[in-house]
């Protein structure tokens, strides 16, 4: 099969499209045709060797296609069903991927819709389970126009939750779409939240003293250095979770969300519901063709990208 891999460190060039021998699931895994699949930050810190120190590496954790062969114990899929999931051994970015866990796709979306999805609603109800977000919380969420924090902010408000964004001016209609109230991101956050918060809907009507500094717990996704803003505007560092600032969370004494500590898995299972309902979508920004890849992460390290980033596999 053709697989995208690396043999050095570096940029976007060190990117290979090699062949590799066909891989086979194991118990209870799966094996797709795969049609797309994700791509995300963690790529490219990969790639400039910021996270892993062995070499070659292959990459992509999340895919979606078709089921073309089942390991021992597979009983709640068929050969042909079309599915999305999590890649067993970070090789989703393949003609073929063995998937570790997985759901149906639903019915309204493709294959790139589909494959755009776990990473971003995994690392997302994986933060708003361990903030605690539920029906009367008011969220703030740093970094909210992006792939995670898009989804943080719908399923935080399918929580019942009042959400605030952070976000470019050009974003704030697009936030009002997912259900978020907007606030521009840099100098003056502090006091552009607390007067939103202040002047809001949410437990200031209910009769319920607003948190401390006018949320009560916050969510950062762009790791752009406002630990120290968000704690404040949150009461408290324990009010706080990051999946992008891992040395900032050591600093501060905030939480950092790591799927290696546990994974929300029944994300996969739950999306399909909200999405046939209307209540859930994901923007898939651009798409390119699986010889592209180097293309797709000089695309997504300039940051501009609203969405996702997807490869599609002939």
């Amino acid at each position: 099969m053709r697989a995208a891999r690396f043999s050095r460190f570096g940029g976007p060039e060190v990117l290979q499209i090699v062949d590799l021998p066909d891989p086979h699931p194991g118990p209870g895994h799966i094996r797709i045709a795969v049609r797309a699949a994700g791509i995300n930050p963690s790529d490219w810190k990969k790639r400039r060797g910021l996270m892993d120190e062995e070499l070659p590496q292959t990459m992509g954790h999340e895919a979606a296609g078709i089921v073309d062969e089942l390991g021992e114990g597979v009983a709640d899929v068929a050969v042909g069903d079309r599915v999305f999931g999590f890649s067993a051994d970070a090789t989703a970015q393949a003609e073929l991927a063995v998937l570790s866990h997985y759901a149906p796709i639903p019915p309204s979306l493709d294959f790139a819709g589909a494959a755009a999805l776990p990473a971003a609603i995994e690392t997302a109800t994986r933060a708003l389970d361990q903030l605690g977000v539920d029906s009367g919380s008011t969220l703030l969420v740093n970094g909210a126009s992006g792939s995670v924090g898009s989804a943080a902010v719908q399923l935080a408000v399918v929580r019942g939750a009042r959400v605030i964004g952070t976000a470019s001016p050009a974003n704030h209609d697009y936030l009002r779409t997912l259900g978020a109230e907007p606030v521009a991101y840099g100098a003056g956050l502090v006091e552009r939240v607390r007067t939103l918060a202040s002047g809001g809907v949410g437990s200031a009507q209910s009769g319920v003293d607003l948190a401390p500094g006018g949320v009560d717990l916050a969510l950062d996704v762009a790791g752009s250095g406002v630990l120290p803003e968000l704690i404040e505007l949150a009461g408290g560092a324990e009010h706080v979770v990051t999946v992008a600032d891992f040395a900032g969370a050591q600093e501060y004494g905030v939480t950092f969300s790591r799927g290696d500590t546990g994974r929300a898995l029944h994300a996969l299972d739950d999306i399909g519901e909200l999405i046939e309902a209307g209540r859930f979508s994901l923007r898939v920004a651009r798409t390119f063709p699986l010889a592209e890849l180097a293309e797709a992460h000089r695309a997504g390290e300039d940051g501009h990208v609203r969405g996702k980033l997807v490869l599609l596999v002939d």
